[in-house]
């Protein structure tokens, strides 16, 4: 039985050439995958559809279900996004800042790749493409350590990248992916800090916590999105009850959609049944605290568990609180600092809100689904980082870069 090969000094082999691949190259080949995902979407769709199906029969749970699978639109959406990569500014090379110290010397900091990133992620098969997207485009190479349940769909979209990368003379292991690895192989491989410079999980906490437990590579984690919308006494309560409704039901399923609603006691009374009545009819469990319940006819007491969990579905725990104060208390006791909304008129409470909630994203009178890179104005995003360092909030191409000095001089010495 032969050895398996050094996937991680293969790809940081690969890394090297592609620190310096022109822009005009770079666009070229996300160009033709964003061609080839359509003109082969039958065989793609075909393979998801064996994953499904053994998804189904293996009882995975529903939400894992929708972020499995493929159709043509979603399809058609991953071309559309490596297009958008490609009409990005490439990071590469861009001088961040310039001076000339005492010394005379000429000072410049530039932006350069990472070298090799590790992204280890679940269900989503379109991660596939969009992570290596963004990783070549900013100089680097990738290893991507996909779900077993994608595993037919992820082998597809990868062969779809190597036989580009083929066309253009460019080494396959700038795209390396590990179907099966077991457990003690995916430990081994976190500790190659020798060949890999940055490791993502993107996943439930089991994941995230074996990762932080096995790495000795920098991690920065995409960790569960336990999202709040605090709506204050003095905020427009239509407009209030259109974006709990739009924050919870447009997409049940994504990191960015809202867990939790937290309602000023002063208004709870008035607003808590047009609430209710607006997510009930969209299909919405309301799970509710003591003191919400008696206020709503169609919710179920709700248990201490259900304050801190991501349901990932039609699904939303409500609490009542006495002032701004306290549902700040709340959410930095039981968020995952990943996006956290306040609906008020009030600057107090909005200048308050800022100040005292810790999350990657604060957003004041909107959608807590606005947390996403191409939202932002990022193009693109290969993930929602809830770490601090090196990132904060959706990670662009920026993210997948770092900054080194570059100093001319005249021959001065020290």
């Amino acid at each position: 039985m032969s050895e398996r090969p050094d996937i991680a000094r293969l790809a940081r082999d690969a890394s090297r050439p592609l620190a310096s691949l022109s822009t005009a190259m770079k666009n070229a080949v996300l160009e033709e995958i964003a061609i080839e995902l359509i003109a082969h979407a039958p065989e793609i769709l075909e393979a998801n559809a064996q994953d499904l199906e053994a998804a189904r029969q293996s009882e995975v749970e529903p939400a894992k279900l929708r972020r499995l699978e493929l159709t043509e639109a979603s399809l058609a959406r991953l071309a559309n996004g490596l297009r958008q990569v490609v009409a990005l500014p490439d990071p590469v090379g861009q001088i961040t800042e310039e001076r000339t110290v005492p010394s005379g010397l000429k000072v410049r900091r530039v932006r350069v790749p990472l070298g090799v990133i590790m992204m280890i992620y679940e269900a989503r098969p379109g991660v596939t493409v969009d992570a290596f997207a963004l990783c070549f485009k900013a100089g680097n190479a990738c290893i991507l350590k996909g779900g077993r349940e994608a595993a037919r769909s992820n082998a597809a979209l990868v062969s779809l990248v190597h036989r580009v990368l083929d066309r253009h003379g460019l080494d396959r292991a700038a795209l390396t992916f590990v179907p099966l690895f077991d457990e003690g192989e995916l430990k081994s491989l976190l500790q190659r800090s020798d060949s890999i410079d940055l490791v993502i999980p993107r996943g439930g906490e089991r994941l995230i916590r074996f990762v932080a437990a096995n790495s000795t590579i920098p991690t920065l984690n995409h960790a569960k999105g336990v999202c709040h919308i605090v709506v204050d006494e003095s905020a427009d309560q239509a407009a209030a009850i259109e974006v709990c409704r739009n924050s919870k039901t447009s997409a049940p399923a994504t990191c960015n959609a809202a867990e939790c609603i937290l309602v000023h006691e002063r208004i709870a009374s008035e607003f808590l049944p047009k609430l209710e009545d607006a997510l009930v009819a969209a299909g919405v469990e309301i799970r509710a605290d003591s003191d919400a319940l008696p206020r709503m006819k169609h919710a179920r007491l709700a248990e201490d568990a259900d304050f801190g969990r991501e349901f990932l579905d039609l699904i939303v725990a409500i609490k009542v609180v006495s002032d701004v104060a306290g549902a700040i208390f709340h959410i930095n006791r039981f968020g995952s600092r990943h996006t956290e909304v306040i609906l008020s008129a009030s600057q107090e409470s909005i200048n308050a809100f800022h100040a005292g909630v810790d999350a990657s994203c604060v957003i004041v009178n909107a959608s807590t689904r606005f947390n996403d890179g191409f939202e932002l104005g990022l193009g693109a995003e290969i993930g929602i980082s809830t770490s601090k360092l090196h990132a904060y909030g959706p990670m662009g191409l920026e993210d997948l870069t770092t900054r080194r000095f570059e100093v001319s001089g005249n021959f001065q010495t020290r």
